[in-house]
């Protein structure tokens, strides 16, 4: 179980890395766009995208209360 601030310290956690992920997806569409975007600096935001997906998801995880079995 949780306490009330580990539980508002991971809510804020997820609330930023859900922000750098939306953020990270503007930037990509916007090299995307360029034909002359960096074809290396659109491959490691796009990783890391993926991670900070991945992070997002691992947190959530955290959030969920566990239920008796």
């Amino acid at each position: 179980m949780l306490e009330s601030g580990e539980l508002a310290r991971l809510t804020r956690l997820v609330m930023e890395l859900r922000e750098e992920h939306r953020d990270l997806d503007e930037a990509i569409s916007r090299l995307q766009s360029d034909l002359q975007a960096d074809e290396l600096l659109l491959k490691r935001m796009k990783k890391r995208k993926l991670r900070l997906k991945d992070q997002i998801a691992w947190v959530e995880n955290l959030l969920i209360p566990d239920e008796p079995a």
